[in-house]
């Protein structure tokens, strides 16, 4: 009996003292195990992946743990390419691929998944998951694969679909499907799987409508060779991993390579835009604008319906005459809220040529906003001046020319009304300066004078010495100009080895925009005057000395104009000059771009 008691004894306080344990963990809760980071496997397959002469219009696929689809229609690419997309679905730990066309005899298909596979908690995809089939007696196994990069800036591009013509189908990319295609990820590259044995023509498209052939306006990029797939093999060597961090062995083994395995395709869009009415827009009583999507050729026509305009109109055209502002010059038609129109225009048609098109329009005025509910709107002030503004500042670069910029075109100017002087002393000396009207629309102009550095200068104009279309005159201004030291500035010059006259640089900053574009010359190109800070350089092979970069064209099989990055950013500081020899071509092209600067490009290309 004392055994037993002591026994007990003992299981009790051992079981006070896990549910002591318990309590004092109570806020603690479960800890959980890692993170899954491990895809979805597949376990077995309907039909065998590589199966031959597979009929059916369904493929089944299990995994190991559930699974979902995402984004089928932008990760799941079928090859030969569907133009009837087949229906991808996701249910538990099955993926299911229902065609919704005939299958073609004595053909391999091939389902690339991309990243549309992935597992239901984590969302992690089993990345490219590739399955073939072939309706015939055997399954084409060739390949090619490669990169497509943007022709302009050298940028990788995700997404282009790359597909491939028999070397004897000449009009193929214009007419019809691709026989097999691939599509680019998120770094440029791609493979096309499952290639019969022959010799093809390779082509990149911005597919927009999924049709999978070229159509006017769409971005590509083609190879000037052709091309005949093969494989070797080889000895490979692969790495295993104890953990993220640690090798454990390398191993080496025959595998099989598949050539080529490094195109390269400079992707384009030609200089051909849809030319087509965007919007009409009258902000202002006395103008309304015309945006088109691209320059005009010719001039629309328009035949007013409530007003008449004749000689009571001046057409204002932006610099690339996309943009149409008609200024209006009689009171009457002004103050006519709507403005009713027939406007011709060229238009371009689904064949890519310019056609006649003919639109009745109503162009209205927006009207001010009430104050609030049951408020009146408030009626603007009438102008009493004509406005206009300057760039003249305390802190003047030493390059920049003195930009007027009016709110209405300019009917007439009286220059002497408009004086620059330069402070001596505690007097000032006049000066002689040009006055140049800076674009077409006369609503722009450059004072310009050589500007010495650290001095200063005053700008007076009198009253009345702009004019307006509408009969208003301008306000006095004064305004004082110091003109920065050079020791602020920092220069660059930039030169190849081997001088070539077909160079053009371009300065670029840290977001790889363009500054300045120069030719080069003998002695070096210089860019002057540049605030301390960090740079990049390119250039570009201008084989028509047009003195600007050009893009490709399909029809004449003319590629576009190579672009060449220096590998390095520049950081320049104050008061010094960088001066350096490239040799555009030591490097291949695409270890040239810096890193910084590399981004996925498509959303600008496509």
């Amino acid at each position: 009996m004392k055994l037993l008691s002591k026994i007990y004894t003992v299981a009790v306080i051992v079981l006070i003292g896990l549910v002591v344990h318990s309590c004092a963990n109570k806020g603690q809760g479960p800890t959980g195990g890692a993170k899954d980071e491990t895809p979805p496997k597949v376990t077995k397959t309907t039909p065998l992946n590589g199966a031959l002469n597979f009929k059916k219009k369904e493929i089944v696929i299990h995994f190991d743990e559930n699974i979902s689809i995402e984004k089928a229609s932008d990760n799941v690419l079928i090859s030969p390419p569907q133009l009837r997309q087949p229906e991808v679905k996701g249910n538990a730990r099955i993926v299911t691929v229902q065609f919704e066309e005939d299958l073609v005899d004595s053909t391999t298909y091939t389902i690339n998944f991309g990243n549309a596979i992935v597992d239901l908690n984590e969302k992690n995809p089993l990345k490219n998951y590739r399955f073939s089939f072939s309706t015939g007696n055997e399954i084409d196994t060739l390949q090619i694969s490669g990169k497509v990069i943007n022709a302009a800036d050298l940028n990788p591009l995700s997404g282009v679909v790359v597909g491939i013509y028999k070397v004897d189908d000449e009009r193929g990319f214009f007419m019809k499907p691709f026989m097999r295609i691939g599509r680019t990820d998120e770094n440029g590259n791609f493979v096309i799987d499952n290639i019969k044995a022959g010799t093809y023509k390779v082509y990149a498209l911005g597919d927009s409508n999924k049709d999978f052939f070229f159509q006017p306006g769409e971005g590509l990029a083609f190879t000037d060779s052709v091309f005949t797939p093969t494989f070797r093999i080889e000895e490979m060597m692969d790495t295993v991993w104890l953990d993220s961090l640690t090798i454990d062995s390398i191993r080496t083994y025959n595998g099989t390579r598949f050539l080529p395995n490094d195109l390269l395709l400079q992707f384009f869009k030609e200089e051909k835009k849809r030319q087509y009415l965007v919007k009409t827009e009258r902000m202002q009583e006395h103008s309304f604008k015309m945006f088109f999507n691209t320059a005009l050729a010719e001039l629309p026509e328009i035949k007013p319906i409530n007003f008449d305009w004749i000689d009571r109109h001046i057409l204002q055209q932006s610099a690339n005459r996309d943009t149409l502002t008609y200024w209006l010059t009689d009171s009457a038609v002004i103050k006519t809220d709507t403005l009713d129109m027939v406007v011709t225009y060229m238009k371009t048609d689904s064949l890519f040529n310019l056609v006649p098109q003919t639109d009745t329009l109503s162009v209205f005025m927006r009207k001010p906003k009430t104050g609030g509910r049951g408020k009146k709107a408030t009626t603007p002030a009438p102008v009493q001046a004509y406005k206009f503004s300057t760039n003249a500042s305390g802190s003047f670069d030493v390059y920049n020319p003195v930009f007027f910029k009016f709110d209405a075109p300019v009917s007439a100017f009286d220059l002497t009304k408009i004086q620059l002087a330069e402070k001596v002393d505690s007097t000032f000396r006049p000066l002689q300066y040009s006055w140049v009207a800076h674009d077409s629309t006369d609503m722009v102009y450059a004072l310009k004078y050589k500007w010495e550095p650290e001095k200063s200068y005053e700008l007076n104009v009198d009253s009345a010495a702009f004019k307006s279309i509408y009969n208003l005159v301008s306000d006095k201004y004064k305004g004082q100009i110091k003109i920065k030291s050079l020791d602020e500035y920092s220069s660059l010059k930039f030169s190849t080895e081997v001088f070539d006259s077909l160079v053009v640089f371009q300065l670029l900053d840290t977001k790889d925009n363009v500054l300045q574009t120069k030719p080069a010359v003998k002695n070096g190109t210089l860019f002057e005057y540049l605030k301390p800070g960090d740079f990049y350089v390119r250039a570009f092979i201008d084989r028509n000395r047009n003195g600007k970069w050009d893009t490709g064209n399909i029809e004449t099989r003319t590629q576009p104009e190579q672009v060449y990055y220096y590998h390095k950013k520049l950081t320049l500081r104050a008061n010094w000059e960088f001066e350096e020899k490239w040799n555009i071509t030591e490097l291949p092209l695409l270890k040239q771009k810096p890193a910084e600067l590399i981004k996925d490009g498509s959303k600008n290309s496509k």
